[in-house]
């Protein structure tokens, strides 16, 4: 019996192949335009039977090229060597196998479990506590990894039966994960905006920095909804026993504390009248104590000189449009404004003494009717004089003031929300929640510094893609040093897997080479734009149209076949719509992360039913799938309403 994937394939070529014989048959004459759109169809249908994407596109692309400079296969050849040399001289792709290695150590150092312990204990009291902790789990390390395929995997064997014993719903708990895992398409640093950024010419900082608030939007609505579901419906997501919320104290601690609950700030201050408590081990933890006020102290400090001051290379130039600092009157005849020639007399040419008096009516210079141009050349030397005195006192204020400027209000938000915080962590520090935070700073906040670091970099423009990808590759590899897991085995298959990802992704390029100069060779690309601006689509059309394609092809190929072989085709198309390429690609990322989700071609759910429980059917997986993949179409919509909410922080950085 045919399985229902196996039916849906078989279904979508045919579709494919009959609509590709009907256009071909509708047509009057068959044009080189119509070979080009035979050649994708044939390019998908041949993908979907399971022929290697790169290998089919440099097969389809020389094929028909050879067709298209009729049968010259020294031409075709040439296109060949040119696009792959393309693809080698492209220097954005460095980053892509260094990014992709830092995300294979970052998952060999096993901070995983750690990571995900820490959570479900520092949320706690959260509803659907569990399902938040894999969710935020899922985020950070889809952020440090950024490959769908190994969060969703480690995530189904630690998060789902710690989930399942707890009594979720399989659905629940089963949609968490998936949609968790896929996070790493959009948030940074993402392969696929890499690869987006090459293909369309868009800078992939820029990207980046576009894709960061969306990504925050998207992970902050699966958890809203979560702890939404968790509070109308307990019995999906139970909350936490207290013996699983308990959280055991080392045995300094307990002479320290009466109980887990009691305040460590104070039993701390008081912990030297405690002879069994060495003194050296008071003094650590106080330093913990301590640490989240300094960061956050040196934080507001640094930013706020940052926000606040004025570079001194734009007083320098707004001095230099006026008159000169100095009030020596011949530095300011030598920089008086406009005074060219330097003459007292203004434009008095010929220097006669009766200036342009001319004809003479009497004796006296000053009894003729054209005698002005003298009094007018006393009048207009007194200003030209007087003139250079006034720019200083005009620009002295401009030039006091530069200096500082008040800090934007985006700022007193942000530090209003950090110090409140701060502040409540310290009201409320407990020594199990010491424990708890030790917790997290052995875990949490050493892949949050290294993401941080390299995304910082990039967005605040210090380091180029390719460099900070080099910095991150380095600091996975010391992070994995850190916590003992970093060996030759280790290395070895990270290297090794790291070689084939970024072979798939180079061969991908060539063959994506190959295949768009062949289409456009063929016209296909221009009867594509003839078709589309012939339906006299509006802007809000267009973009409906091109993400419901690109939906609808996420079911059957994977993002890199989307992005390589139909990106081309669509970025033509933006001018006439006057859509921004940046704008289209953070829409694009959201967008295929709603196709990994949807069934029944979802790659997430064949990816955790692959490490679930034998009664984890697909269908459950499939039902937890859908309502994420409503909040999915739902951010695409807030996107697309609100487009600031990518578009803010490129334009602020980078305007």
């Amino acid at each position: 019996m045919i399985r229902r994937e196996l039916w849906f394939g078989l279904s979508f070529m045919a579709l494919i192949v009959i609509g590709a014989a009907a256009v071909l048959v509708s047509a009057d004459t068959i044009t080189n335009g119509h070979l080009g759109l035979l050649m994708l169809s044939l390019v998908v249908v041949a993908i979907m039977l399971g022929f290697p994407t790169a290998f089919t596109l440099m097969g389809m692309g020389m094929l028909f090229t050879w067709l298209a400079y009729d049968r010259d296969w020294h031409r075709t050849l040439d296109l060949m060597v040119q696009a792959a040399y393309k693809t080698m001289a492209n220097d954005v792709l460095i980053a892509v196998p260094l990014f992709v290695f830092m995300g294979y150590l970052v998952e060999r150092a096993n901070l995983i479990e750690s990571l995900f312990k820490s959570l479900h204990l520092a949320l706690a009291r959260l509803p659907g506590a569990l399902a938040v902790a894999t969710l935020v789990t899922c985020t950070i390390f889809a952020t440090a990894t950024g490959i769908v395929g190994a969060v969703v995997t480690l995530m189904g064997l630690l998060a789902l039966p710690a989930m399942l014993r707890a009594g979720y719903s399989v659905p629940l708990a089963a949609g968490a994960i998936t949609a968790g895992g896929c996070l790493g398409i959009l948030i940074p640093p993402s392969v696929l905006l890499i690869v987006y950024g090459a293909t369309a010419g868009v800078s992939v900082v820029q990207l980046y920095a576009g894709a960061f608030f969306p990504g925050l939007m998207l992970a902050s609505l699966y958890v809203l909804y979560v702890i939404i579901i968790a509070r109308l419906k307990p019995q999906w997501a139970p909350p936490l026993s207290q013996a699983e919320r308990a959280v055991p104290l080392t045995p300094l601690s307990q002479r320290l504390a009466d109980s887990p609950a009691a305040h460590a700030v104070v039993a701390l201050l008081k912990g030297r009248r405690n002879a069994d408590v060495p003194f050296s081990h008071v003094l650590r933890q106080l330093g913990i104590v301590a640490m989240p006020g300094v960061i956050f102290l040196l934080l507001a400090g640094f930013s706020y000189k940052a926000v606040t001051t004025v570079e001194a290379q734009a007083r320098y130039e707004i001095e230099e449009i006026g008159a000169t600092r100095s009030g020596n009157p011949a530095q300011t005849e030598s920089a008086g404004g406009l005074q060219e020639p330097p003459s007292t007399g203004g434009l008095q040419e010929p220097p006669a003494e009766g200036g342009l008096q001319e004809p003479l009516s009497g004796d006296a210079p000053s009894s003729g009717p054209l005698s002005e141009p003298p009094g007018a050349s006393a009048e207009s030397a007194a200003p030209a004089q007087a003139a250079p005195a006034q720019p200083p006192a005009a620009n002295a204020p401009v030039a006091e003031g530069a200096s500082v400027r008040p800090a934007p209000t985006w700022w007193w938000v942000t530090f209003a929300i950090f110090g409140a915080l701060v502040t409540l962590f310290y009201l409320f520090l407990s020594f199990a929640r010491l424990e708890i935070f030790k917790m997290l700073l052995a875990s949490f906040f050493p892949l949050v510094l290294l993401i941080l670091s390299v995304l910082g970099s990039i967005v605040l423009g210090l380091a180029t893609p390719t460099e900070a990808a080099a910095m991150g590759a380095l600091g996975g590899m010391l992070l994995a040093a850190a916590y003992r897991r970093l060996n030759l085995s280790v290395l070895k298959e990270s290297v090794f897997l790291t070689a084939k990802t970024s072979a798939m992704v180079c061969w991908l390029f060539v063959g994506s080479a190959i295949f768009s100069a062949a289409f456009a060779l063929l016209g296909g690309q221009a009867l594509v734009e003839e078709w589309v601006l012939g339906m006299n689509l509006t802007k809000v059309q267009f973009l409906v149209l091109s993400q419901v394609i690109i939906f609808l092809l996420g079911w059957p190929l994977e993002w890199t076949e989307i992005i390589v072989i139909f990106m081309p085709i669509f970025i033509p198309l933006l001018d006439n719509f006057g859509v921004d390429p940046l704008f289209f690609g953070l829409l694009v990322a959201m967008n295929l992360q709603t196709a990994f989700l949807s069934p029944p071609v979802a790659m997430a759910a064949f990816y955790l039913k692959g490490v679930s429980p034998p009664h984890v059917t697909l269908n459950q997986i499939f039902l937890g799938m859908l309502p994420f993949m409503g909040i999915q179409v739902l951010a695409i919509v807030l996107l697309y309403i609100w487009p600031q909410i990518g578009l803010w922080l490129p334009q602020l950085l980078y305007k």
